[in-house]
């Protein structure tokens, strides 16, 4: 039985006066039991194309076409019949959880607001309901969750929160738009052996939404490969793989960060060094804030990095990965020995740090939320030279046109702001305002996580590119750990602010001495099959 079945769908935005064509006459249906796969890079027409199903674009968006749930059109739909296709017939689960729940309401009110509107469940019954779904999703001990927000739980327990507020009334389709891009690997694998067996149990059918096509492989029954709005081809999943027709699909599987980094020079200078580091945050109660205990996100680390060298700093989220990097940058307070350059800083003033802040920068893992909207890319860019002055003496303008060009920018653009970038070319203005300081160690906390699988390949070989140009440090933070792998001189493992395996990237990822790593590895590469 075909259960949404979609027919010439074109959806349009007008905005100023112009309008713009976001899918162009889309085609698809999915059966019931089965799994869809939408897949694409960001601005293909992925999560327009779901959003349509059951009219949840807004006015600002003109849509033609068919979508038909079950025979029943949803495209012109009465709103009685939407209000009860969407949540209960039809539910989604969104990307980021942290923004899709409400931070001021408890699970049990958020949980409870969809069986009280579709089921008419309240009081115990409701209760009742909420604890069988947050026991069916994997949270751990449910009762006591029921008061918590969302603020209180880890990503991959929010996402299970979202799981099971969609899973609440029983959907028939389940529509997962990018449900584990912001996971890491041991999490990721998780919430999609969730999904599978839940799917299994509840016989529903799924559309998958991702750019991730490592995950489509192994949870898909059928792909449809997205590209500026429209599908330029469709099948099943393993004739897709085996033989790719269309050279955007081949592109796309061919994707992926791979070699190994040069060597680093003989003799090369060591640039940092981190001596029995440890950064523990008291927990305080009381009127009087009395110290009851402490938060250990990092005991006693010991690590070095050299001129050319990349160290990768894996583990989950909670680990002490970003913790760690932000002591030897000084910006957070530490117990323990930290040396730039063979010089100890740790008690150095704020005024005599000024100069290491120049030569330590760092690039975050949204480079959105860590530009300044209300900044041009040239104020961003040149913000530090402003503080610094300019390493080598040139005048601002040339020293900001001279980073764009290193970073693959055209200087013309200079005037634009962020929103009128794309998600990598973004990141690469975030690059850019680091390198313009000439740094000898630049911290990359999750560069490559928000974006898509070909924008990440291009990023890595960027960073390659100005590590061998200038002979930088790197201290690269990820879970992503196929990109660690073509970026890493050294890995550093960490678990709970503990380093449980640190050694040459070579050696580790060969043959993982711990039985933390060899989890998080074959987490990694099993999505990768």
């Amino acid at each position: 039985m075909t259960i949404l079945d979609v027919n010439g769908l074109k959806v349009s935005f007008r905005q100023d006066g112009q309008v713009s064509q976001a899918v162009k006459g889309v085609s698809f249906s999915i059966e019931e039991g089965e799994t869809v796969a939408l897949v694409g890079e960001s601005g293909s027409g992925k999560s327009v194309t779901a959003l349509s199903t059951v009219s949840l674009l807004g006015d600002a968006a003109m849509v033609e076409g068919s979508v038909r749930y079950k025979g029943q059109e949803m495209i012109g739909a009465q709103d009685k019949l939407l209000r009860k296709v969407r949540g209960n017939d039809i539910s989604f689960i969104f990307q980021e959880p942290m923004t899709s729940l409400n931070p001021l309401h408890t699970l049990e009110k958020q949980l409870g607001e969809s069986l009280a509107l579709h089921q008419g469940l309240t009081g115990d019954a409701a209760r009742a309901r909420i604890l069988d779904l947050l026991h069916k999703v994997g949270i751990r001990d449910p009762e006591s969750r029921l008061s918590a927000y969302p603020h209180q739980l880890s990503g991959g327990q929010r996402q299970r929160v979202m799981i099971a507020m969609a899973l609440a009334n029983g959907p028939e389709l389940l529509i997962a738009d990018e449900p584990t891009t912001a996971l890491d690997v041991t999490i990721q694998a998780q919430i999609l052996e969730l999904l599978a067996e839940l799917k299994e149990a509840e016989g529903m059918s799924l559309l998958f939404i991702t750019h991730d096509l490592t995950i489509v492989r192994k949870f898909a029954d059928k792909v449809c490969v997205m590209k500026n709005g429209e599908i330029v081809e469709h099948g099943r999943t393993s004739e897709i793989f085996a033989d790719p027709q269309h050279p955007y699909t081949q592109m796309l599987l061919s994707a992926e960060s791979t070699g190994l980094p040069d060597p680093v020079a003989p003799g090369a200078e060591e640039i940092a060094r981190a001596d029995g580091l440890r950064i523990w945050f008291p927990i305080q109660k009381g009127f009087m804030k009395k110290t009851v205990g402490h938060v250990k996100a990092v005991n006693d680390a010991s690590f070095s990095v050299r001129a050319g060298e990349t160290v990768g700093i894996v583990g989950e989220s909670g680990s002490g990965k970003t913790t760690l990097a932000l002591a030897v940058m000084r910006l957070i307070g530490s117990e323990g020995g930290i040396t730039y350059r063979g010089q100890d800083v740790r008690g150095w003033s704020t005024r005599r740090l000024r100069k290491l802040r120049s030569e330590i920068q760092i690039v975050f893992q949204d480079p959105f939320g860590s530009l300044s909207p209300r900044m041009t890319c040239e104020q961003i860019i040149a913000e530090g030279l402003g503080v610094h002055g300019s390493p080598d003496g040139k005048p601002k303008d040339q020293a900001v046109d001279e980073v764009m060009r290193e970073v693959g920018l055209d200087p013309a653009t200079k005037h634009r702001y962020p929103h009128e970038f794309s998600g990598g070319q973004r990141q690469r203005i975030a690059i850019a305002r680091a390198m313009v300081l000439r740094p000898k160690l630049v911290v990359l906390d999750e560069p490559t996580s928000a974006l898509d699988m070909t924008v990440q390949v291009q990023i890595v070989d960027l960073l390659r590119e100005l590590q061998r140009k200038y002979d930088l440090a790197f201290l690269f933070i990820s879970h992503d750990l196929k990109v660690v792998r073509a970026m890493s001189h050294k890995v550093i493992v960490m678990k709970q602010g503990d380093v449980v395996e640190m050694g040459e990237a070579s050696e580790i990822f060969a043959a993982p001495k711990t039985e933390y790593t060899q989890k998080l590895f074959a987490a990694a590469f099993d999505l990768a099959g």
